[in-house]
């Protein structure tokens, strides 16, 4: 494992950000060298192509890894970090962009100094793609400085607004990841959990302390539809399925419970059920039911009411009208 950075990049029909990552990360200047591992999943548009001619102008620094099928992100994630050469991780999805030449030099510089230190965070913005437009993201519940591991496992696995970590931000010890990837082979690989983010920050948690930077130091792309930004209920609801899939994994593993856990799960069934109602599939209010089963969630008052709706076809459609009409009635206020 060498003394170098690896930078994690991601990508799947990008054409038109994956210069501008690609760019920002270019632009680092760093005490300690950086690879990166350009992970292109079989786009379908140009992406290939401009990856292509990256990795042909710096052939030094970017490695490009065509994969000849579609892996998905979570797979081309992972196997682009067991590719990696660095004695640390930084990533950058191919939609978002670096904002300071210094962010690696401030974050590793920070690892050099506390060997304690797993994971080192920044702030960020949001970017707009639409209207180009920058606004302040959100403040990390912690202070600046050096935070404990342990107090950070709870809030990893219960955030909900990504303003405990964003890892497009962060740099990783390598060599933790290893450790926790052959140990937990579950967390990383398993279908059934659909991310990436949190088995990471969870396991550099566990393993040492977290440091945060006050710096602003990424754009983070909006206003394009993804896979955790969809305007599809029905792929919004397996998505979110699968992601409190780990996150009560995490719970019951490690046995993390308190009144905001519970708090937590119960949003988020709530959150379950209206994508059911939205998309007005029973089997998906079925498999709502189900959740709540193996969540061990008690139903609020909100749940109650969806559950009521959903129970009564005659119901759920007159509901589903009356949504409509609220929505355009909203549109033309708007």
């Amino acid at each position: 494992m060498e003394d170098k950075i690896s930078v994690i990049v991601a990508t799947y029909n990008q054409e038109d950000t994956i210069a501008r990552t690609l760019d920002s990360v270019l632009m680092q200047q760093c005490h300690v060298p950086i690879e990166i591992i350009l992970g292109e999943d079989c786009s379908t548009d140009g992406t290939l192509a401009v990856c292509q001619r990256y990795a042909d102008e710096h052939p030094d620094v970017i490695r490009l890894i065509a994969n000849k099928q579609n892996k998905g992100l979570v797979d081309n994630y992972f196997d682009c970090i067991l590719a990696a050469q660095g004695k640390y991780i930084a990533d950058c999805a191919g939609d978002d962009f670096w904002t300071d030449p210094l962010k690696l030099e401030k974050e590793v510089c920070v690892m050099e100094q506390h060997p304690n230190v797993t994971m080192v965070l920044t702030r960020w913005n949001w970017f707009n793609e639409t209207t180009r437009q920058i606004s302040p993201g959100p403040t990390p519940p912690f202070p600046d400085g050096i935070i404990k591991g342990s107090e950070m496992l709870e809030p990893i696995v219960t955030q909900t607004n990504m303003n405990v970590y964003h890892l497009c931000t962060s740099l990783y010890r390598r060599d933790i990841f290893l450790k926790a990837y052959e140990e937990y082979p579950y967390l990383f690989r398993n279908k059934e959990l659909a991310t990436e983010d949190t088995q990471v920050a969870f396991m550099m948690a566990l393993h040492g302390d977290f440091a945060y930077l006050p710096d602003v130091t990424m754009n983070y792309s909006i206003g394009k539809e993804s896979a955790s930004n969809t305007t599809n209920d029905e792929r919004q609801f397996h998505f979110i399925r699968k992601i409190m899939n780990l996150c009560y994994y995490l719970t019951q593993q490690y046995q993390i419970h308190s009144s905001n856990v519970d708090r937590f799960f119960s949003r988020r069934l709530f959150a379950l059920s209206m994508h059911a109602f939205r998309s007005h599939r029973p089997e998906l209010y079925q498999e709502t039911l189900k959740c709540e089963k193996e969540w061990h969630v008690r139903r609020t008052m909100p749940i109650r009411l969806a559950y009521t709706v959903m129970r009564h076809e005659w119901l759920w459609q007159i509901m589903l009208k009356v949504r409509l009409l609220f929505v355009a009635m909203k549109r033309r206020l708007s």
